[in-house]
């Protein structure tokens, strides 16, 4: 069939064609390989080979965090991201656990997408380590989907030692999909007059959107894969799930997704959370991480430049059970003095019971740029002033150069995260 329609296409006039395929365009979805763990290995390359497992205590999964990344090696154990370290540990006991270090990873990401950069200026990043790319524009001098996505593998390859999974298709959704078929070193292109045929046989979770709850409404309704959706009559879907989510997985289990890369994408919110190595139930040691966590998020948002409203805390207590509370305030807020009262009135909200401490964690969102008043009180002028100081002395010999005097504990500092035999930072 495809090929019948291809060997047809050269006789088809240029308003056929698009009325057949509304916006011809090539998208990629580039996403670097198990990109924390790569690093590690990349940098030490005595770990190559064995399971390496980004997220705790170097001794080996005795901390209480969440894994960041792992290698090949250690997801044929099961371990995989956003699992417990203590699982992480059961799973794997064998496997290499390091620190993740933030500030590392993430020049390494620059340098990444300044890769992505040269091809064309339509990069949407989604996260540290994977982007969208629209190359439609780029042909003419680096040449179709598939020649820019190999010369982009090789040079992240030379340049960071890295590898990346590519997926080359029509739209964001496909494209995504298939960046993730063939990892490691992977790379599926999808022509535009396959994609129905591409996405039929694939499971119905990997339609965006489809949780667990939405899967097993579609398979109740006799649709095991995306073509099973497909093939559904409209009518039927939006009986079983209203009117747009019904549309929304119809377009895409046809192949319809005409979002656009948006390269000024910016970040919607910036955050920071710890968790405890053992559940705590002194009250104190909360407030002093909670500290620590305001402090590492302003100076986190002054050195990107960004000032937040809104102010979200989260709080999961020794059964695991979760509260969000959120406060929006009249002025962008970038300073630990001007943050740190309203994430207090927060935690006080959330932790209404008596139970131990798990993890709290602080974010901020609808970002405005600082502004500070020439009428501010003597305490925001103060903490404005503080905070030039520590950003200048940060700048210079590194963040840990200055701590704050209420996370000192005596001769040791009881700043949450720090391990002072082991210089990798450990953020929670």
């Amino acid at each position: 069939m495809r090929r019948a329609l291809a060997g047809r296409v050269g006789r088809v006039d240029d308003r056929a064609m698009k009325s057949t395929v509304p916006a011809l365009r090539t998208i990629l979805h580039v996403d670097l390989d198990a990109f924390y763990a790569s690093v590690e290995v990349r940098d030490d390359p005595s770990l190559a080979g064995k399971p390496v497992i980004v997220g705790a205590d170097p001794k080996g999964g005795k901390g209480r965090g969440v894994v960041s990344a792992a290698s090949y090696e250690a997801r044929k154990f099961g371990v995989h991201s956003a699992m417990p370290v203590s699982r992480a540990f059961k799973l794997c006991p064998q496997g290499v656990f390091v620190f993740p270090r933030h500030d590392h990873y993430m020049k390494v990401s620059r340098r990444f997408m300044t890769i992505l950069g040269r091809v064309t200026d339509l990069v949407e990043p989604l996260s540290i380590d994977e982007a969208f790319l629209d190359v439609t524009g780029s042909a003419r001098l680096f040449g179709d989907g598939e020649t820019i996505a190999r010369k982009i593998q090789k040079e992240v390859a030379a340049e960071e030692g890295l590898s990346a999974s590519v997926g080359v298709a029509p739209s964001k959704f496909v494209a995504k999909i298939a960046s993730d078929l063939q990892k490691p070193k992977g790379l599926v292109v999808v022509h535009p007059f396959d994609v129905v045929s591409f996405l039929a046989p694939l499971p119905v979770e990997r339609l965006f959107g489809a949780g667990p709850k939405t899967a097993e409404r579609l398979r109740r309704l006799g649709a095991n894969t995306i073509g099973d959706v497909a093939r559904l009559p409209f009518a039927h879907l939006k009986a079983a799930l209203g009117e747009a989510t019904a549309r929304h997985f119809h377009d895409l289990a046809n192949g319809v997704d005409p979002r656009a890369v948006e390269p000024d994408r910016s970040a919607k919110s910036l955050g920071h959370e710890h968790t405890f190595d053992e559940d705590v139930a002194d009250r104190a040691a909360v407030g002093r991480a909670l500290l620590w966590i305001v402090d590492e998020l302003c100076w986190r948002l002054r050195r990107a430049g960004l000032a937040g409203k809104t102010v979200s805390l989260k709080l999961r207590t020794s059964d695991f059970a979760t509260v969000h509370r959120a406060e929006t305030v009249e002025t962008p807020l970038d300073t630990v003095e001007a943050l740190l009262p309203v994430a207090r009135r927060l935690l006080a909200k959330a932790d209404t019971t008596k139970k131990a401490i798990r993890l709290v964690g602080v974010s901020l969102s609808s970002f405005d740029a600082p502004q500070p008043s020439l009428f501010a009180d003597p305490k925001e002028k103060k903490g404005r002033k503080v905070a030039g100081v520590l950003d200048a002395v940060k700048k210079k010999f590194g963040d840990a150069a200055l701590t704050r005097g209420a996370l000192l504990d005596g001769k040791r500092t009881s700043r949450p995260g720090r391990s002072a035999k082991d210089p990798r930072r450990r953020d929670g």
